[in-house]
């Protein structure tokens, strides 16, 4: 065992998932679960950095040559290698049962469960599929299973079964995903905008400590083939001057639902003084940081200040539960769901028991609309004058439409929303000149037009 964490010490760094980047791993195994005579699935703990954080690893051994080259991890033996067992139909047929039809490795206090969620019906997932991983993810691995015959091959037929979309959940924390908690709620309740809920896998381990402890490693869910996500939808609308507001009438209006339901299936509560002073210092970190960070905010600090003292002391609504991490990129445009809301597992590098509580909903309203005023920086137009027009009109029907279904009850404060708004620009101004200082732009004019100077 020593040999595989000390290659995986080396690969683990090289993924776009692992997420203490410019540190060497320091690895110990948590938990270690063979699922054939080469297959096995591990759950790392990584303590270069505190809190320590739990990976998930499927690995496979298999004969040198025989795997791509980006799922290599090292050599096993003179003729074997260790690879990344996403790529290997060993594992991946394994994966797809799990979740579709069940079934159970190891005890319960050290082992793992699949389970299915799916209710018989017409949309059902076909008793056998084919693999890929989809590429693009950051801190997760998916694959996308589609129906395959008896011997292997992709199914033409339509009723052969819906394909299916599998997160492997790669940082591994006690407790249920929110992206499996809310979205297969929202599925059993028969929201539409949320895709159905196929199944999920959970694991037990036992921590450093000694305390037993169980948590999501990973979650199916219905894949819609051949779709845009709203990000692109909106980019090519904006491109070609398309109105666009009927289409954001409709999001806000599935945003507002999401909403309701959420508040309608899980706890809410009232927010007391210590919720707006949590959320208040939130706001001031991250403007901290900001300032330090980025120099052109400077003149700016005093009125973000005061939006966010008159925020603090707005009417607040009653905290529930949200996704957490809205944005256009979290947005499948389908022809039969129409909007469909994607990836509850809210902001990752948010410690798993802040993303498990209670929250403004006005946080997620706050992110599409910057999303929204995003696509003026990417669209490439001489005439800005015209696709900020386009933005405005975007926002304001999104908003519209999220009003409309919210209702009266759940009105928007003004105030609270633009402080929300402005603290995520201020978070975007430190990424972007972290990662991408050409676009610093955007959320920089975006602060200007929320805490103008006088």
């Amino acid at each position: 065992m020593g040999d595989l964490l000390d290659l995986l010490a080396v690969w683990m760094p090289r993924q776009r998932w692992y997420g203490t980047k410019g540190r060497d791993p320091r690895l110990t195994v948590v938990a270690d679960w063979t699922l054939d005579a080469d297959t096995r699935l591990l759950l790392v703990r990584d303590e270069a950095v505190q809190p320590a954080i739990v990976y998930q690893v499927p690995v496979a051994r298999r004969p040198e040559g025989s795997v791509p080259p980006g799922s290599l991890i090292g050599p096993a033996s003179d003729d074997d290698v260790w690879a990344d067992a996403t790529t290997d139909p060993g594992f991946t047929d394994q994966l797809y049962s799990w979740v579709t039809v069940g079934g159970e490795v190891g005890t319960p206090e050290n082992g793992f469960l699949g389970i299915a969620l799916a209710s018989p019906g017409p949309r059902v997932p076909a008793p056998r599929a084919t693999a890929k991983v989809l590429s693009g993810e950051q801190s997760n691995t998916s694959l996308i299973f589609r129906p395959a015959t008896a011997d292997g091959a992709e199914a033409d037929a339509q009723d052969a079964g819906i394909p299916v979309i599998c997160k492997l959940f790669r940082q591994v924390n006690p407790g249920i995903n929110p992206d499996v908690e809310l979205q297969s709620a929202l599925a059993a309740g028969g929201a539409a905008f949320v895709p159905a809920a196929i199944g999920e896998v959970r694991g037990s381990w036992v921590t450093p400590e000694g305390v037993p402890v169980s948590g999501s490693l990973a979650f199916a869910q219905e894949f819609f083939a051949g779709v845009e996500d709203a990000w692109r939808v909106a980019l090519d609308a904006a491109a070609a001057d398309e109105d666009f507001a009927a289409r954001a009438h409709a999001l806000g209006a599935s945003v507002a639902g999401m909403h309701v339901a959420l508040a309608a299936q899980f706890p809410t509560r009232e927010p007391d003084d210590a919720d707006r002073a949590a959320v208040a210092g939130a706001w001031e970190r991250r403007l901290s940081i900001a300032l330090a960070e980025v120099p052109a905010l400077a003149p700016y600090a005093d009125r973000i200040r005061e939006v966010y003292a008159v925020a603090a002391a707005a009417p607040w609504p009653a905290l529930q539960r949200v996704h957490g991490d809205l944005h256009l990129g979290q947005v499948l445009d389908t022809a039969a769901n129409g909007w469909v809301l994607l990836d509850f597992e809210g902001e990752p590098l948010r410690p798993i028991a802040e993303r498990l509580q209670p929250d403004v909903a006005v946080r997620d309203v706050a992110g599409m609309l910057r999303s929204f005023d995003y696509v003026s920086g990417a669209v490439a137009d001489d005439d800005g004058a015209a696709v900020r027009a386009w933005v405005i009109a975007a926002q304001q029907a999104f908003l519209a439409g999220y009003a409309e279904t919210a209702g009266p009850d759940r009105a928007v404060d003004d105030a609270l929303l633009a402080a929300f708004e402005l603290d995520k620009a201020v978070y975007e101004a430190i990424y972007e000149t972290r990662n991408r200082p050409d676009w610093v732009g955007i959320p920089l004019a975006a602060i200007g037009r929320l805490a103008p100077l006088t």
